[in-house]
């Protein structure tokens, strides 16, 4: 990146986060480096940008007339690399997922084949967790772009793409199966599987909404461990339906008689910011 951008991005970011030190951690520089970017303008440019001061920083009578000119000379930049990134043809890059195993196992296998026929340049890193260690991922800039349930990180920007029913998991000769909806009360008679690690789930809310405290006997956020289990007799479970697709093992699915969704999107910091490549990746979203 040419030298002057670099400097008016330290600018424009600097006035954005109201401080040097945020601006070095959005692109990737140390605070000194910050600094010494924007006195480097200040001195090629003959002006104050900035007033320094121990609450942050402020915008000077002559900053304020020239960071308009900043923005826009930053924002061309960002067209330009798009449209150099564009002639190139995504020739290499990687995109880094979080995800769970539903997403990882149902959906980005025809997801990534679709897109690797665009550009097959392109790698991949999946970071596979629960929903909290997903939240944490993205927010550190540990992965680009990553599937969640609704409510998330109000600071995330969000694509909704399915809404998951979820389904009582019984061993096939269970009573139950003979009901056309499971009572949520009857699965609070026997050993329950909780599909759960850390944080709360969509599972546990669903006793929680109908006041009810299930008899857990196991704990796990492997989806197909609890599935095993259930196929053996020790125990019954709530699953997202996702999960259940090819389902290798000899159980059934009942709807709820208290209907249970999750909502699952795709979470990213920001669209804007995100690389060429992942901004293509949402558009093969559709191929799940």
């Amino acid at each position: 990146m040419d030298m002057n951008i670099q400097k008016y991005m330290a600018f424009v970011k600097t006035v954005e986060y109201g401080s040097f030190t945020k601006a070095a951690e959005i692109l990737n520089y140390s605070q000194s480096g910050i600094s010494r970017m924007i006195n480097d303008l200040e001195k090629e440019w003959k002006v104050v940008l900035l007033e320094r001061g121990k609450s942050g920083v402020k915008l000077t009578s002559d900053g304020m007339k020239l960071l308009p000119y900043a923005k826009n000379v930053c924002m061309e930049y960002e067209k330009l690399q798009m449209e150099v990134d564009e002639l190139n043809g995504l020739q290499s890059g990687l995109i880094r997922v979080g995800t769970f195993s539903s997403v990882a196992t149902h959906w980005l296998p025809n997801i990534i084949k679709e897109f690797q026929k665009a550009y097959p340049g392109i790698d991949y890193e999946l970071l596979l967790g629960d929903y909290t260690e997903i939240e944490a991922w993205i927010s550190e800039g540990r992965v680009d772009c990553g599937f969640l349930r609704l409510p998330t990180d109000s600071d995330f920007e969000t694509i909704f793409l399915e809404q998951d029913r979820l389904l009582a998991i019984l061993p096939e000769n269970h009573a139950l199966t003979q009901l056309e909806k499971v009572p949520v009360a009857a699965l609070c008679e026997e050993p329950f599987m909780l599909l759960e690690k850390g944080a709360k789930t969509e599972v546990s809310e669903i006793f929680e909404r109908c006041n009810l405290t299930p008899n857990v006997h196991f704990t796990t956020w492997d989806d197909y461990a609890i599935m095993s289990m259930v196929e053996s007799g020790l125990g019954i479970s709530i699953l997202p339906e996702l999960i259940l697709k090819r389902v290798p093992y000899r159980i059934a699915a009942k709807e709820l008689d208290v209907p249970a969704y999750r909502k699952i999107v795709i979470a990213l910091r920001s669209k804007k910011t995100a690389s060429l490549a992942v901004k293509r990746f949402l558009e093969y979203l559709q191929y799940r």
